[in-house]
Protein backbone atom coordinates (compact mmCIF):
# COMPACT_ATOMS: atom_id res chain seq x y z
CA UNK A 1 0.00 0.00 0.00
CA UNK A 2 1.27 3.46 -0.85
CA UNK A 3 2.29 5.39 2.25
CA UNK A 4 1.52 8.96 3.17
CA UNK A 5 3.48 11.80 1.64
CA UNK A 6 3.31 14.72 4.06
CA UNK A 7 3.64 18.45 3.59
CA UNK A 8 4.97 19.82 6.88
CA UNK A 9 3.93 23.47 7.13
CA UNK A 10 4.80 26.04 9.77
CA UNK A 11 4.80 29.74 10.57
CA UNK A 12 2.18 30.53 7.95
CA UNK A 13 1.45 33.81 9.72
CA UNK A 14 -1.73 34.70 7.85
CA UNK A 15 0.06 34.91 4.49
CA UNK A 16 -2.61 33.66 2.09
CA UNK A 17 -0.56 34.09 -1.08
CA UNK A 18 2.33 32.07 0.34
CA UNK A 19 0.05 29.36 1.72
CA UNK A 20 -1.85 28.85 -1.53
CA UNK A 21 1.42 28.75 -3.53
CA UNK A 22 2.82 26.12 -1.16
CA UNK A 23 -0.34 24.01 -1.35
CA UNK A 24 -0.24 24.11 -5.13
CA UNK A 25 3.41 23.02 -5.08
CA UNK A 26 2.61 20.24 -2.61
CA UNK A 27 -0.22 18.92 -4.74
CA UNK A 28 2.00 18.98 -7.83
CA UNK A 29 4.52 16.88 -5.90
CA UNK A 30 2.02 14.21 -4.90
CA UNK A 31 1.43 15.21 -1.28
CA UNK A 32 -1.59 13.44 0.22
CA UNK A 33 -1.45 14.55 3.88
CA UNK A 34 -0.78 17.84 5.66
CA UNK A 35 0.65 18.78 9.05
CA UNK A 36 1.12 22.19 10.68
CA UNK A 37 3.71 23.01 13.36
CA UNK A 38 1.95 26.18 14.47
CA UNK A 39 1.72 29.94 14.09
CA UNK A 40 -1.09 29.94 11.59
CA UNK A 41 -1.86 33.58 12.42
CA UNK A 42 0.11 36.77 13.08
CA UNK A 43 2.06 39.36 11.03
CA UNK A 44 0.06 39.20 7.78
CA UNK A 45 -3.44 40.13 6.67
CA UNK A 46 -5.41 36.89 6.16
CA UNK A 47 -5.61 35.08 9.51
CA UNK A 48 -9.18 33.84 9.11
CA UNK A 49 -8.67 32.43 5.62
CA UNK A 50 -5.40 30.71 6.52
CA UNK A 51 -6.88 29.25 9.69
CA UNK A 52 -9.88 27.81 7.88
CA UNK A 53 -7.66 26.26 5.20
CA UNK A 54 -5.32 24.65 7.72
CA UNK A 55 -8.26 23.20 9.62
CA UNK A 56 -9.64 21.81 6.38
CA UNK A 57 -6.46 20.10 5.16
CA UNK A 58 -4.68 19.11 8.39
CA UNK A 59 -7.49 17.76 10.53
CA UNK A 60 -6.04 17.16 14.00
CA UNK A 61 -2.40 17.24 12.84
CA UNK A 62 -1.84 20.80 14.09
CA UNK A 63 -0.09 22.24 17.16
CA UNK A 64 -0.34 25.67 18.75
CA UNK A 65 2.32 28.30 18.08
CA UNK A 66 3.04 31.33 20.25
CA UNK A 67 1.05 33.70 18.01
CA UNK A 68 -1.85 31.24 17.99
CA UNK A 69 -1.56 31.11 21.78
CA UNK A 70 -1.57 34.83 22.46
CA UNK A 71 -4.40 35.49 20.03
CA UNK A 72 -6.53 32.95 21.92
CA UNK A 73 -5.46 33.64 25.52
CA UNK A 74 -5.84 36.86 27.45
CA UNK A 75 -2.26 37.01 28.64
CA UNK A 76 0.29 39.79 28.93
CA UNK A 77 2.18 40.66 25.75
CA UNK A 78 5.07 42.22 27.67
CA UNK A 79 7.48 39.59 26.31
CA UNK A 80 6.38 40.24 22.73
CA UNK A 81 8.08 42.64 20.36
CA UNK A 82 5.78 45.71 20.10
CA UNK A 83 5.39 45.05 16.38
CA UNK A 84 4.08 41.54 17.03
CA UNK A 85 1.88 42.67 19.93
CA UNK A 86 0.22 45.24 17.65
CA UNK A 87 -0.69 42.48 15.19
CA UNK A 88 -1.97 40.17 17.94
CA UNK A 89 -4.58 42.76 18.91
CA UNK A 90 -5.55 43.30 15.27
CA UNK A 91 -5.77 39.56 14.57
CA UNK A 92 -8.13 38.95 17.49
CA UNK A 93 -10.64 41.26 15.82
CA UNK A 94 -10.47 39.33 12.54
CA UNK A 95 -11.36 35.94 14.02
CA UNK A 96 -14.68 34.55 15.19
CA UNK A 97 -15.18 33.29 18.75
CA UNK A 98 -15.23 29.75 17.35
CA UNK A 99 -11.91 30.23 15.55
CA UNK A 100 -10.31 31.63 18.70
CA UNK A 101 -11.62 28.68 20.70
CA UNK A 102 -10.09 26.32 18.14
CA UNK A 103 -6.66 27.95 18.55
CA UNK A 104 -6.98 27.91 22.34
CA UNK A 105 -7.67 24.16 22.36
CA UNK A 106 -4.78 23.11 20.13
CA UNK A 107 -2.19 20.88 21.77
CA UNK A 108 1.38 22.10 22.23
CA UNK A 109 2.82 18.87 20.80
CA UNK A 110 1.52 15.66 19.30
CA UNK A 111 2.61 12.52 17.49
CA UNK A 112 1.49 11.98 13.90
CA UNK A 113 2.29 8.73 12.10
CA UNK A 114 5.26 7.97 14.41
CA UNK A 115 6.82 11.43 14.15
CA UNK A 116 6.40 14.36 16.55
CA UNK A 117 5.36 17.93 15.87
CA UNK A 118 5.87 20.93 18.16
CA UNK A 119 6.17 24.65 17.57
CA UNK A 120 9.13 25.47 19.79
CA UNK A 121 10.75 22.91 22.10
CA UNK A 122 9.71 19.57 23.56
CA UNK A 123 11.09 20.17 27.06
CA UNK A 124 8.99 23.28 27.80
CA UNK A 125 6.78 23.98 24.77
CA UNK A 126 4.73 26.52 26.71
CA UNK A 127 7.83 28.72 27.20
CA UNK A 128 8.31 29.24 23.44
CA UNK A 129 12.08 28.81 23.55
CA UNK A 130 14.19 29.01 20.40
CA UNK A 131 16.37 26.16 19.19
CA UNK A 132 19.19 28.03 17.48
CA UNK A 133 22.24 25.81 17.91
CA UNK A 134 23.41 22.30 18.72
CA UNK A 135 23.41 23.04 22.46
CA UNK A 136 19.71 23.96 22.37
CA UNK A 137 18.98 20.90 20.26
CA UNK A 138 20.88 18.57 22.60
CA UNK A 139 18.58 19.51 25.47
CA UNK A 140 15.52 19.00 23.28
CA UNK A 141 16.56 15.50 22.16
CA UNK A 142 16.28 14.26 25.76
CA UNK A 143 12.50 14.77 25.49
CA UNK A 144 12.05 13.42 21.96
CA UNK A 145 10.52 9.95 21.93
CA UNK A 146 10.32 9.52 18.15
CA UNK A 147 13.15 9.43 15.65
CA UNK A 148 11.93 12.61 13.93
CA UNK A 149 10.39 15.80 15.29
CA UNK A 150 9.38 18.73 13.09
CA UNK A 151 9.22 22.21 14.58
CA UNK A 152 9.16 25.89 13.62
CA UNK A 153 9.32 29.19 15.54
CA UNK A 154 12.70 30.53 14.26
CA UNK A 155 11.53 30.80 10.61
CA UNK A 156 14.87 29.30 9.53
CA UNK A 157 15.03 25.78 8.04
CA UNK A 158 17.65 23.61 9.74
CA UNK A 159 18.29 19.96 10.58
CA UNK A 160 19.72 18.89 13.92
CA UNK A 161 20.86 15.28 13.88
CA UNK A 162 21.92 13.27 16.92
CA UNK A 163 24.20 10.27 16.66
CA UNK A 164 27.27 10.23 18.93
CA UNK A 165 27.02 14.03 18.95
CA UNK A 166 24.63 16.65 17.57
CA UNK A 167 25.23 18.26 14.18
CA UNK A 168 23.52 21.19 12.47
CA UNK A 169 22.99 21.32 8.70
CA UNK A 170 20.74 23.13 6.23
CA UNK A 171 18.18 20.72 4.79
CA UNK A 172 17.85 19.99 1.09
CA UNK A 173 16.99 16.39 0.26
CA UNK A 174 18.17 13.51 2.44
CA UNK A 175 17.23 10.11 3.81
CA UNK A 176 17.13 9.69 7.55
CA UNK A 177 19.29 6.98 9.13
CA UNK A 178 17.76 4.36 11.39
CA UNK A 179 18.89 4.68 14.99
CA UNK A 180 19.48 8.43 14.83
CA UNK A 181 17.25 11.28 15.95
CA UNK A 182 16.34 14.37 13.94
CA UNK A 183 14.92 17.71 15.05
CA UNK A 184 13.95 19.48 11.83
CA UNK A 185 12.83 23.08 11.40
CA UNK A 186 10.48 23.52 8.44
CA UNK A 187 11.31 27.19 7.92
CA UNK A 188 8.40 29.57 7.39
CA UNK A 189 5.63 29.58 4.83
CA UNK A 190 4.61 33.15 5.49
CA UNK A 191 7.65 35.09 6.75
CA UNK A 192 11.02 33.49 5.92
CA UNK A 193 13.99 34.83 7.90
CA UNK A 194 16.95 33.04 6.33
CA UNK A 195 17.56 35.56 3.57
CA UNK A 196 15.54 33.57 1.01
CA UNK A 197 12.24 35.35 0.34
CA UNK A 198 10.52 32.23 -1.00
CA UNK A 199 8.04 30.32 1.15
CA UNK A 200 9.58 27.31 2.90
CA UNK A 201 8.10 23.93 3.79
CA UNK A 202 9.10 20.26 3.95
CA UNK A 203 7.85 17.15 2.19
CA UNK A 204 8.31 14.00 4.28
CA UNK A 205 7.77 10.39 3.20
CA UNK A 206 7.97 8.14 6.29
CA UNK A 207 7.91 4.88 4.33
CA UNK A 208 11.20 5.66 2.55
CA UNK A 209 12.48 8.08 5.27
CA UNK A 210 12.91 10.88 2.72
CA UNK A 211 12.96 14.56 3.77
CA UNK A 212 12.92 17.38 1.22
CA UNK A 213 13.03 21.11 1.83
CA UNK A 214 10.95 22.99 -0.75
CA UNK A 215 11.14 26.73 -1.58
CA UNK A 216 8.25 28.28 -3.45
CA UNK A 217 7.85 31.69 -5.05
CA UNK A 218 4.61 33.54 -4.30
CA UNK A 219 2.93 36.87 -4.98
CA UNK A 220 4.75 39.00 -2.40
CA UNK A 221 3.41 42.27 -3.84
CA UNK A 222 -0.19 41.27 -3.13
CA UNK A 223 0.68 40.21 0.41
CA UNK A 224 2.43 43.54 0.98
CA UNK A 225 -0.52 45.51 -0.40
CA UNK A 226 -2.91 43.68 1.93
CA UNK A 227 -0.73 44.43 4.95
CA UNK A 228 -0.74 48.17 4.16
CA UNK A 229 -4.47 48.24 3.39
CA UNK A 230 -5.21 46.50 6.69
CA UNK A 231 -3.38 49.25 8.56
CA UNK A 232 -0.70 46.89 9.85
CA UNK A 233 2.87 48.17 10.35
CA UNK A 234 4.61 48.92 7.05
CA UNK A 235 7.74 47.16 8.26
CA UNK A 236 5.87 43.86 8.09
CA UNK A 237 5.40 44.41 4.37
CA UNK A 238 8.94 45.56 3.63
CA UNK A 239 10.66 42.71 5.48
CA UNK A 240 9.11 40.17 3.11
CA UNK A 241 11.32 41.54 0.32
CA UNK A 242 14.46 40.63 2.25
CA UNK A 243 13.57 37.37 3.96
CA UNK A 244 14.56 38.76 7.35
Amino acid sequence: MKGHKYAILGDIHANWEALTAVLEDAETNGVNAYVCVGDIVGYNANPSECLDKIREICGTAVVRGNHDHYVSHNESLDDFHPLAANVIDWTKKQLSDEQIKYLRNLRLSRIVDRFTIVHSTLDMPEKWGYVLDTLDASANFNYQNTSICFHGHTHVPVVFERQSHVTRTTPTVFTTTLGRKYFINTGSVGQPRDGDIRASYIIYEPKIRRVELRRVEYDIKTTQRKIIEAGLPERLASRLEYGK
